[in-house]
């Protein structure tokens, strides 16, 4: 029951991704195989960046095409219905949200299957998070997500180290995913709720001579 629960969670945060991805391509007016082309990269990107680096292969939607095929019937149909979705923007950042955290856990947990170590299993935890949002905004001329002052990097960062620590002191996958899915949305909710952000880096005054 459990496992049908986190499939479920993985395929909202893969349409989410895809969604942000063509409402992208609906600002910049693109033609269909503009959305279908930043809502894929969106979905897929992070994870697919992901399995080349650890060396999985095949890469997930090439093993499994349905990933692929949601993507691009997704992006198609934010063509078709791009003003209505548009408008539900904010609803969509909180798919997204959710979307981060379940791909951080996701791309932590993979590497963890795989054996490797802790810190890399984070990492790639953020990869997988990240990297499709980074790729969309670089493909759409966006100023990136990971430049807001908003916390969100971040929350990919704590959801990953969440499920790896759990999992490192022996506790069983439900409470390592619940953990950590709780600890990083929730992170991402204090964000679009109250504006949270971390210390940010200013450079000092130059003194005068």
């Amino acid at each position: 029951m459990f496992d049908h629960g986190i499939i479920i969670l993985d395929w909202i945060g893969i349409i989410a991704f895809t969604i942000t991805g063509a409402l992208v391509a609906s600002r910049h007016e693109m033609d269909v195989v503009g959305f279908v082309l930043l809502g894929t990269v969106t979905g897929i990107g992070g994870g697919t960046i992901r399995d080349l680096l650890l060396d999985a292969h095949p890469v997930f939607w090439l093993d499994q095409p349905l990933y692929l095929a949601v993507c691009i019937l997704v992006s198609i149909a934010v063509f078709l219905s791009a003003p209505l979705t548009a408008s539900r923007y904010r609803f969509i950042l909180w798919l997204d949200a959710l979307g981060l955290v379940i791909f951080a856990i996701a791309g932590a947990e993979k590497a963890v299957t795989l054996g490797e170590e802790p810190l890399v299993a984070i990492t790639m935890g953020v990869i997988t998070a990240c990297f499709g949002g980074i790729i969309r905004d670089v493909l759409g001329k966006e100023d990136s997500i990971i430049y807001s002052h908003e916390i969100y990097a971040t929350a990919a960062l704590t959801a990953a180290f969440s499920f790896v620590g759990m999992d490192a002191l022996g506790l069983s996958r439900e409470i390592s995913i619940g953990f950590a899915l709780v600890a990083g949305f929730g992170l991402r909710a204090g964000a679009l709720i109250f504006g949270w952000s971390i210390p940010r880096y200013k450079p000092r005054a130059r003194g005068k001579n």
